[in-house]
């Protein structure tokens, strides 16, 4: 397989989701790929119009970037970017990389996704363009079954040519459906997301009962 890597261009992260909101596992997450494989920057890049996310409505954009905001503002290798929410319509990651590759060409992308999303990625829009424009860093914790793991990688490395890291995270049990449900119930979300994130959550009004 040929190796894309050059190491003339800067390393660069990406970490998307809704963000709905960010909480501290997405933190250490980003902050693991930082170390482990020695990035640059990491981007925190909140979705837009996700397609799989049809089932709820999606806090508004302005206050999920600026939870971001909040969060990363203290950690100098974080950088949020808004390419997906400042793009009208349904965000494909396809279409994010394409555009991101295009007017940098100086960077190598390194693309965070959980582990489980190796065996989903095909169903994904143009999974061919997602492999040949980044490298796949996947999120793995230690109670995961890595001979089906190990396959999988091997399978898309022969099937697509892509290039496959595992990125070794802690077990940290926290969602953001998590932490909506504790707000709806009047329960703590203290040291669930940064402390400013909470203040800003409660202050908006952010995932209450009626809200």
């Amino acid at each position: 397989m040929e190796e894309r890597i050059n190491k003339e261009k800067k390393k660069v992260g990406i970490l998307g989701g809704t963000f709905d909101p960010i909480h501290v596992a997405h933190l250490i997450l980003a902050e693991q790929a930082w170390q482990q494989f020695k990035l640059d920057t990491v981007l925190i890049m909140p979705s837009g119009d996700p397609p799989h996310k049809k089932e709820r409505e999606i806090t508004s954009a302005s206050h999920r970037v600026r939870m971001l905001q909040l969060a990363i503002e203290d950690n100098k290798h974080f950088k949020l970017s808004n390419v997906e929410v400042e793009r009208e319509g349904t965000t494909y990651t396809a279409e994010t990389l394409t555009g991101l590759c295009r007017y940098n060409p100086d960077c190598n992308y390194y693309f965070i996704i959980g582990a489980d999303s190796l065996f989903q990625l095909e169903q994904w829009r143009q999974p061919e363009i997602i492999m040949s424009h980044s490298i796949l860093l996947a999120a793995v914790r230690g109670d995961y079954k890595m001979p089906q793991l190990e396959e999988r990688i091997d399978y898309l490395k022969e099937q697509y040519g892509a290039q496959i890291y595992l990125l070794h995270t802690p077990d940290i049990m926290i969602s953001s459906s998590l932490i909506r449900e504790h707000v709806q119930r009047g329960e703590s979300i203290r040291y669930l997301v940064p402390k400013d994130v909470e203040k800003y959550i409660y202050q908006n009004k952010l995932y209450a009962k009626g809200a």
